[in-house]
């Protein structure tokens, strides 16, 4: 079974408030020895995230009294705007990307590397804020014990997914490396066994050592055995 966001992610949440001044947000990330906090609205909404980036623009612009020079890309002007800020509703980067504690480890994680963020707020489907979930936090996955790995292969994915003999197999599993060792019946299930076997939650690299019984990609088959390429 997949693990969702809500099983890894952190309940108890520093958040600020668009009027929650520069320096007591410095403040909090420093007591609290995070990086970021996400900014919620009188409901509790998620606004924006305020980070430590956001909050360091004011070192890169000390002088706010100089022009802005002409050929200035609109981020870099936007960047600006952020280091002349003096509470978190200006200061935050929005919208901010988040998820809901349904999603899987899996999704966060994507989406986590697509946005380039470190963390993500959780929130339900009113967009009030549950939870964060950190890139620590999806890592703990792969912290699963090795036969709570190996007996998913063999109870889950070999007889419930592929509906296989596990007779036929032998898997060995190592700081979450597994060894995948037995025949399958038809060459052409070798590939989706073993993209099976690492989708498995705490499998870090899966080393193939299967064979098997009947060679279907070899064209001859067709003729020899016709049933073969009609399953």
């Amino acid at each position: 079974m997949k693990s969702l966001v809500r099983d890894v992610m952190t309940t108890e949440v520093v958040a600020v408030q668009p009027w929650t001044p520069f320096r007591e947000i410095v403040d909090r990330l420093a007591e609290h020895r995070i990086s970021a906090a996400p900014v919620l609205d009188a409901d509790g909404r998620v606004l924006g995230v305020v980070t430590e980036a956001d909050l360091l623009l004011k070192q890169e612009h000390p002088d706010l009294e100089l022009n802005v020079p002409l050929v200035w890309s609109r981020r870099r002007r936007l960047e600006r705007e952020k280091a002349a800020a003096v509470v978190a509703g200006k200061l935050m980067t929005t919208p901010a990307v988040t998820v809901l504690p349904t999603a899987t480890v899996t999704e966060a994680a994507r989406r986590m590397h697509a946005a380039g963020v470190k963390r993500l707020p959780v929130v339900d489907e009113a967009g009030r804020l549950v939870g964060i979930v950190s890139r620590a936090d999806l890592l703990k996955v792969f912290t699963r014990p090795d036969n709570a790995i190996r007996r998913e292969i063999m109870e889950d994915v070999i007889v419930g997914d592929f509906m296989m003999a596990p007779s036929r197999f032998f898997i060995h599993v190592d700081d979450g490396v597994v060894v995948l060792q037995g025949r399958v019946e038809r060459r052409s299930l070798i590939p989706y066994l073993v993209r099976t076997v690492h989708g498995v939650e705490g499998v870090v690299r899966v080393e193939d050592r299967l064979t098997f019984d009947v060679d279907d990609h070899d064209p001859g088959m067709a003729i020899a055995y016709p049933w073969v390429h009609q399953r």
